[in-house]
This record gives structure tokens, C-alpha cells and sequence, in this order.
């Protein structure tokens, strides 16, 4: 039987009625004769309870213990979602990620997938086992409990199916797919039917919270097709990332619209590092945080998605500790994506100039192949993500 994996994220496990919903779902899929794998992440809102615990205890916990803490949440949904399987007559055990041979980098709370050896998974499969796996988390080189960051149960997911040569890998949420922009802030935004990796990467690296980057990056290596789809609306087809992407760029590039997508970053850091640029890139390492653009230099200068970062204000701390010329300000961006967009200097005019119109003031623009990003002040953000998204995406 072909392997198929499936994820479904924390708000559609979100009580024991929903978890009853999805196991009946799955069990509909085993019947369809799949041997199956299903990454489960926390219930609900219960990582931000644990993380809130956490600090009411202290205002700067260890990393490691929060990982000890945290992962607890996905291991309550696996061995509920293990129960509620056997009770419809079908066989499932529960796994936690260092079970499932996920071996990862000794950073704790923002650990990088290094090797993935599914031996027991491959074993409970050869006995007719619908495998339930804690997504988030795996074991470090040095047998510690690892947590993988936001999106982590994605990025679990995608990794299992390749190292399993999976069929496909579906991500299900309480979203019917990827859109154009997020709905809840740009209201033209319209569900796209299908994406290229590079698309969606670049999406996820500039705010979209749909696909996680790491996860895309995995599915682009393995080559597996990525549905993004809703858990309980059964007539949606929900997003399909692919490396057959049927869009011809070049029709984009020569139309009126020649973005796929806005994403967006309502608070990020925007860091004027001056000659000690390196020395905040080193200290950004520990925190596996990735500049968006880094201008070398004496005015050197970085833009942080600190999204996935726990302790942002510690983060903050840190870097104007490097040297008291270092700046660190709240700043937002702005995204425009889509394949060859920043190869043509007419869509940068005119992208920056739906991002003026919209009232925001332009810090810092960066160009690259598939996306063009603005930096601009926190308040900005949203009217000039909806600017953007309704010149450069529906060409109005």
C-alpha cells in the first residue's frame, strides 16, 4: 500500500470533540487502503499555556526545560488521538519524535532537523498500524529533548514523508488552503489552487503562517507534493505545492499583476549594526534567526522575522549589549512574491509606490529574484500589505 502523512495543527485538535472528528477522518483514510502516518500538533492553545506557566515562574526560563515542558503538549494529542482510533476497531500506536528517529541540531527551542531514521515507524506499518506521531519535536545528537520552533509539527511531518518515500504529505488546519494574502487583514484576498515551492518558501520566510519554510524546503528536496487543506470542509481542494507548477511566470511578468501573494510582518526588529554586524550575526545564530537582508558595511543594517523566537525582549536585550552603537527598533514588512518579480525594475517603481500611496514610509527595500520587501513602521503594515496585494496581485 502507497504511504500517505498526514498533519493536522493544534486548532483542529482543539477539545476531545474535534479529536473524535479527526480520528473518524483518519480512519475513513486507513479504509481507503493508505498505510498511514499522522503528525499530530499540540491541542489548542496549550503550548502558549505551558509557555505562560513557564514565566509566571520566571521571566527568562532555560531553553532546554522549555523543552521539556513544551513537548508535552503534542504527546498529550498523540496518545488521545491513538485512543480514539482504537476505539473504531483500528490498531494505532503513539510516537514521540525521538521514537520516530528524528535526530536534530542541539539548539533547544529552535532545533534544525539533521538526519530522520524511521525504523520503528517503518516496523509499526508492516503490522497494519496507523502511526501517531508528537510533531515538534525530536531528540538532539546529545539525547536531549529538542523543540523544532513555530511550524515545527510541519516541518516533522514533511521530513517523515520523505524519509519514507510518502506519496504525498496533507497538512490539514482550520484553513481551507494558502491565499493570496491573510484574509483576516487584506479582505480582497482570493485561495490560490497551486504554488512552486520557491513561492511558498518565500511566503513562509516573510510572514505567511499557513506552510512552515523549513517543511517546503523538505517537500522541494524530496520532491513530494504539499496539500494544504481545511480538516472539516470536505469541499474544498485546499492548495497543492508542487514542482510542476502549472502558472507560467513569464504570462505573469508581461499582465498587470505579477505577484502570487502578499505576506506580511506585523512587529519584527530592524537593526542598525553599524561595523558590529558580525558580531550580531553570530549572537543571532544561537537563536537560529535569519536575517532578511544583511547591508554590509559601516551603516551595516538587518531586518529579523523574530516570529518563531521565545523571549523576544531577551533577544532585544542581547544585541544592544553587543556594543552601545547598536540600534534595535520594532519595524514591520511588506512582501510582494512571485517568480522573476524582482528581475524587473518597473514592478520595484511601482510596488514602492502602492506601499507610499497607502501612507507608509519606506525605511529599506530588497529586491531579490521572487520577492520584493519593504521595512516599514509597525502601524503601516496592513494598509500597505492591502495596497500592495490589490495593485500587484489583482492588478486593480
Amino acid at each position: 500500500m502507497s504511504i500517505l502523512v498526514q498533519k493536522y495543527g493544534g486548532s483542529s485538535l482543539a477539545d476531545l470533540q474535534k479529536v473524535r472528528q479527526v480520528a473518524q477522518k483518519i480512519v475513513a483514510t486507513r479504509e481507503e487502503g493508505h498505510d498511514l502516518v499522522v503528525v499530530v500538533s499540540a491541542m489548542g492553545d496549550t503550548t502558549d499555556d505551558l509557555l505562560t506557566m513557564a514565566k509566571e515562574i520566571s521571566a527568562n526560563p532555560s531553553r532546554r526545560e522549555l523543552d521539556m515542558l513544551l513537548s508535552v503538549g503534542e504527546r498529550i494529542s498523540m496518545a488521545l488521538m491513538s485512543i480514539a482510533i482504537q476505539s473504531h476497531g483500528h490498531e494505532a500506536v503513539s510516537l514521540t519524535g525521538s521514537q520516530c528517529g528524528i535526530i536534530t541540531t542541539h539548539n533547544h527551542s529552535n532545533a534544525r532537523i539533521m538526519d530522520v531514521r524511521p525504523f520503528r515507524v517503518q516496523d509499526e506499518l508492516e503490522q497494519g498500524r496507523i502511526v501517531i506521531v508528537a510533531g515538534y519535536q525530536g531528540a538532539s545528537y546529545r539525547r536531549d529533548v529538542t523543540t523544532l520552533g513555530r511550524g515545527g509539527s510541519d516541518t516533522t511531518a514533511v521530513a517523515l514523508a520523505g524519509a519514507l518515500g510518502a506519496e504525498a504529505c496533507e497538512i490539514y488546519s482550520d484553513v481551507d488552503g494558502v491565499y493570496s494574502a491573510d484574509p483576516r487583514v487584506v479582505l480582497t484576498a482570493r485561495q490560490l489552487e497551486s504554488l512552486s515551492y520557491e513561492e511558498m518558501q518565500e511566503m513562509a520566510r516573510c510572514g505567511a503562517r499557513v506552510l512552515n519554510e523549513e517543511a517546503v524546503e523538505f517537500a522541494r528536496r524530496a520532491k513530494i507534493a504539499l496539500y494544504a487543506r481545511s480538516t472539516h470542509d470536505r469541499e474544498s481542494r485546499g492548495t497543492v505545492v508542487r514542482v510542476d507548477y502549472p502558472q507560467d511566470a513569464r504570462v505573469r511578468d508581461e499582465s498587470r499583476s505579477p505577484a502570487v501573494a502578499v505576506s506580511h510582518i506585523d512587529e519584527g526588529l530592524w537593526v542598525v549594526a553599524g561595523e558590529e554586524a558580525d558580531a550580531v550575526m553570530e549572537l543571532l545564530e544561537s537563536y537560529r534567526v535569519a536575517a532578511q537582508r544583511w547591508r554590509p558595511g559601516e551603516a551595516a543594517a538587518l531586518f529579523l522575522n523574530v516570529d518563531d523566537v521565545h523571549g523576544v525582549d531577551a533577544l532585544v536585550e542581547e544585541i544592544r549589549g553587543v556594543a552601545p552603537e547598536v540600534q534595535v527598533e520594532r519595524a514591520g514588512m511588506v512582501s510582494a512574491v512571485g517568480s522573476g518579480i524582482g528581475r524587473r525594475p518597473r514592478w520595484a517603481r511601482m510596488g514602492r509606490g502602492l506601499v507610499e500611496g497607502s501612507g507608509a514610509e519606506v525605511r529599506e527595500m530588497f529586491l531579490f529574484p521572487d520577492r520584493l520587501s519593504w521595512v516599514m513602521g509597525c502601524g503601516e503594515v496592513r494598509a500597505a500589505a492591502g495596497a500592495v496585494h490589490d495593485g500587484l496581485v489583482l492588478g486593480q
